[in-house]
């Protein structure tokens, strides 16, 4: 089995799609020639040629306002904004058009397209480069908002993106996409949408993250194991919305503690929501307040100053010790 990049086991995901199915089309700015700004789409436009693969002109809007009208007609666009800070210019497209053209048609027309774009921090982008406004996206009926956390389950989770009836943004975190390598497989593997995934048991708190946060997450509940006897559970939500409470709100009952763990600003983020479902589900069963460890309600700065922005395993260590009071 190959080990892979999230760069690598993306580009796997799309070549072996469109392989299958010729209605899949790639468009957005330099995904053709240049095979994009990070390289997920290279060599596509060798394999499938300029009708399949798009270089479009330096208008978001205009991309995503194709991608919907191919999707309506029976494509299957998989668009790329550059950086996820670029895609508020299509926002209206779609807020207006895509996520409510299957309820204004009763059904009759569906918009089976995906949004890809690299977001958050961590690679010392410049302005407009590393935001995590995943919330904006999840806070609209009709559209999927899924968010791997490494090459293998992205690689699932796009395979079943495109295969999906209905639009779906699909964040990929840029500091994940070199940073290590796990075995993905060659042959055909999916994983649903919407649904979470138990990443490690434990049984002293739950610790709720996903993304790029989960690699601080996961260094977080070896150094409270190995240095303080906290076991730790762990899970990955994967998907924002539709989000999958079942497995979080069964874990916080088992464990009396929940710590939210994501790099978007705190306030009115997802964890924010996620907070609520334990409230709703499992109030009676905590054991002290639910932990948030988020990014700060600010604008993330660039270069030298971005760490101290993003939750790191000081930060997540030093907010359940508070919590558990040890």
């Amino acid at each position: 089995m190959a080990k892979l990049t999230m760069v690598q086991a993306l580009n796997l995901a799309m070549r072996q799609e469109m392989e299958k199915d010729d209605s899949i089309i790639i468009l957005g700015e330099d995904v053709g020639v240049d095979g994009g700004v990070f390289r997920v789409t290279d060599g596509l436009i060798e394999l499938f040629g300029d009708k399949r693969v798009l270089d479009t002109p330096l208008a978001e809007s205009g991309i995503v306002g194709m991608s919907i009208g191919m999707a309506v007609y029976g494509l299957k666009p998989v668009c790329e904004i550059q950086f996820s800070g670029f895609s508020y210019l299509n926002f209206h497209q779609i807020e207006s058009h895509a996520s409510r053209l299957r309820w204004r048609s009763q059904g009759r027309y569906h918009v089976p397209m995906v949004l890809r774009t690299p977001y958050g921090g961590g690679v010392r982008a410049l302005e407009h480069h590393s935001e995590s406004r995943e919330a904006f996206w999840a806070h609209i009926p009709g559209v999927k908002m899924v968010i791997p956390s490494g090459p293998r389950n992205a690689r699932a989770l796009l395979i079943s993106a495109i295969r999906d009836p209905d639009p779906v943004i699909f964040y990929e975190a840029k500091a994940l996409y070199r940073a290590f390598r796990e075995e993905v497989p060659e042959e055909e593997e999916t994983m649903p949408l919407g649904r979470s995934r138990l990443v490690k048991e434990g049984k002293d708190l739950t610790m709720i993250s996903y993304g790029a946060m989960m690699r601080p997450s996961l260094e977080a509940a070896l150094e409270l194991k190995e240095k303080h006897g906290i076991e730790a559970e762990v899970i990955d939500l994967l998907t924002i919305s539709p989000l999958d409470d079942d497995l979080f709100v069964e874990s916080v009952r088992k464990t009396g503690h929940a710590a939210i763990i994501h790099e978007a600003p705190g306030s009115f983020g997802p964890g924010a929501e996620i907070v609520s479902r334990i409230m709703e589900k499992a109030f009676f069963y905590l054991e002290a307040p639910i932990s948030r460890i988020t990014g700060f309600d600010v604008i993330i700065p660039s270069f030298s100053r971005e760490k101290s922005y993003l939750p790191d395993v000081h930060r997540i260590v030093r907010s359940v010790r508070q919590m558990l009071n040890v």
